[in-house]
């Protein structure tokens, strides 16, 4: 009696996914499934398991687990973007995927280093020709990581391509808060939902701006080098931080008292993601739903 009152069930999914070319990517506990809208107007889809018992222990600790995830969702990035792309390349082009995965991987290494890196020697700089104090150029230098994010997302959504990305990335945000809300998975009853949802990518990046305007403040002055060094040293800090804020803030948006600390995420989510029609939203539904048939349950500890 003692054991069946201590053992708590498992904590329900929390499912998250990527919009990638005409498509989405759907992410489980143990499976991963991209669906893609082919040029035959057929959903192509690359499914695959990821059951670890050991990596599923360690993942659970807290901020260690944010680590795991954002090295996940990058690996799982880049095979659903590189499957999407060669769906729409066609058969002939196959020989793509190698070449554009190695030119995704280069774009998230430069663009992390702009990320973090361009605007720490930029508010440096002005520190120095200015004689600002410490914390007011650690404030610059998250105002400038704030600017720096807001005008990068604003401009590639002006690409037509990518504004077709953003609406399926709205597909995502609808199915998994139907799935949530307990709806059947049918166009008609996932589209009313919002398309921002509260522990989406771009709510992850926007925390991690703010988390290092603190934790950068708590460091102090640097000389150039070292300050340039910590920046790229705290990035796994900043993850596993930036994480368990998304997934505490997740938890509670539907208190009332709550909602102000969800609201800048929801609103900066409305630069990535746009309404999506009902063939994006069958994408999308056909991937989750490959996703959960793909998972196998998780043994009980």
């Amino acid at each position: 009696m003692t054991a069946a009152r201590t053992r708590r069930p498992p904590p329900p999914p929390m499912y998250g996914g990527q919009a990638v070319l005409e498509g989405v990517m759907m992410r489980g506990r143990t499976a991963c499934a991209t669906a893609v809208r082919a040029p035959d107007h057929s959903i192509r889809f690359d499914i695959h398991t990821f059951a670890s018992p050991a990596r599923r222990r360690t993942a659970r600790w807290p901020l260690v687990r944010g680590l795991f995830i954002l090295v996940d969702t990058l690996q799982l990035g880049f095979r659903s973007l590189a499957f999407s792309a060669s769906v729409q390349a066609g058969p002939e082009e196959e020989e793509v995927k190698t070449p554009l995965a190695l030119s995704m991987v280069a774009a998230v290494v430069i663009g992390l280093s702009l990320f973090f890196l361009l605007p720490a020697a930029a508010a440096f700089a002005v520190e120095r020709l200015l004689g600002l104090p410490a914390p007011i150029g650690t404030i610059l230098e998250g105002l400038l990581r704030l600017v720096l994010l807001l005008g990068y997302l604003w401009a590639i959504g002006r690409i037509p391509e990518i504004r077709r990305v953003y609406a399926y990335h709205g597909a995502e945000h609808k199915t998994i808060h139907a799935h949530e809300a307990g709806r059947p998975l049918e166009v008609s009853e996932v589209a009313p939902f919002p398309c921002e949802h509260p522990r989406c990518g771009t709510a992850f990046l926007l925390t991690i701006v703010v988390l290092s305007i603190i934790l950068f403040s708590l460091i102090g002055p640097l000389p150039l080098g070292w300050r340039m060094a910590s920046r790229v040293l705290a990035v796994p800090i900043l993850a596993g931080l930036a994480y368990e804020y998304i997934r505490w803030s997740a938890s509670i948006q539907h208190h009332a008292w709550a909602r102000p600390l969800v609201l800048p995420n929801l609103a900066l989510q409305r630069l990535t993601t746009r309404e999506p029609d009902e063939e994006m939203i069958e994408v999308a539904i056909a991937a989750f739903e490959a996703m959960r048939r793909a998972e196998t349950p998780l043994p009980q500890v």
